[in-house]
């Protein structure tokens, strides 16, 4: 009898049918296993950490079999079981290094009770983009979470501070501010300042449902594929920004009233691509 109570003939047969791979049975005694590292599934795997164009913060999670279990299928279960266990710590120590803004990352605010539960509750629900299983019964997944999401965690919705005008024709559909040659970085919560320090764009503009699907920007390093972006739409309003402050970008005054008058609807949207390179 086996340690569960069952017979350990069966037992063993299960468990051999994790290891070996059902072509080996299909070709015959004479065929060779595939060895156990071999994925019996898609191979795709997602880069991870954060994709700042797509606006997602990725990670990966392994687990192995339950060799306990009493069954291929339970073992099987066991092992996503895992591998999602993993793939939250993995996403929540990505998280940590994200830059929100300068001398500022996600683990710096995680101090705080609150905070932490609504970041971890957001990573808690994060998406499956690929599974990949393997002979020796193992799982490995690629997950995501939206920057969005992230955003939101950290800055709950409160009455925006930053007004947008959203008067007369709206002639564009997005923002790509060109921040090309000043070394800035990607960050979540950047700000567009005009020339006395005042902020004309930030999180704080973004409406209660743009809060939902968008983070405050993307990040590209090409201008073609900026204004390219289907954030930004078919009419995007470019901008120079002319000096970093941290991780603030200033606008000059004469891009600052390009902006200025503009339908700015597309700011309270989260449209707005930032180009660093």
């Amino acid at each position: 009898m086996g340690e569960d109570g069952g017979p350990p003939v069966k037992r063993s047969l299960w468990m051999l049918a994790l290891v070996v791979p059902l072509s080996a049975v299909a070709q015959g005694k004479d065929a060779k296993p595939a060895a156990s590292a071999a994925p019996a599934a898609s191979t795709a795997k997602v880069e991870t950490g954060v994709n700042w164009e797509g606006q997602s913060l990725r990670a990966t999670g392994s687990g192995a079999p339950d060799m306990k279990a009493s069954n291929p299928a339970q073992a099987r279960l066991g092992a996503e079981r895992a591998a999602k266990m993993d793939a939250f710590r993995n996403l929540l120590e990505q998280a940590k290094g994200v830059q929100i803004s300068a001398g500022r990352t996600v683990g710096d605010v995680l101090a705080s009770d609150e905070i932490r539960g609504r970041v971890e509750g957001v990573i808690r629900g994060f998406k499956v983009v690929d599974k990949r299983y393997y002979s020796d019964g193992g799982v490995v997944m690629d997950v995501e979470v939206p920057l969005s999401a992230l955003t939101s965690a950290l800055t709950p919705a409160t009455v925006p501070a930053i007004a947008v005008n959203t008067q007369g024709v709206r002639k564009y559909t997005g923002l790509v501010v060109d921040a090309r040659g000043l070394g800035a970085k990607p960050v979540l919560a950047p700000r567009l300042l005009d020339g006395t320090g005042k902020a004309v764009y930030g999180a704080e503009a973004l409406s209660a449902d743009a809060r939902k699907s968008a983070a405050v920007a993307a990040w590209y390093k090409s201008i073609d594929e900026a204004q390219k972006s289907a954030l930004v739409g078919e009419k995007p309003l470019v901008v120079k920004a002319a000096q970093l402050q941290g991780t603030d970008l200033v606008l000059a005054e004469d891009e600052l009233k390009k902006l200025s008058e503009a339908n700015a609807s597309f700011l309270a949207e989260g449209r707005v691509v930032i180009v660093t390179q």
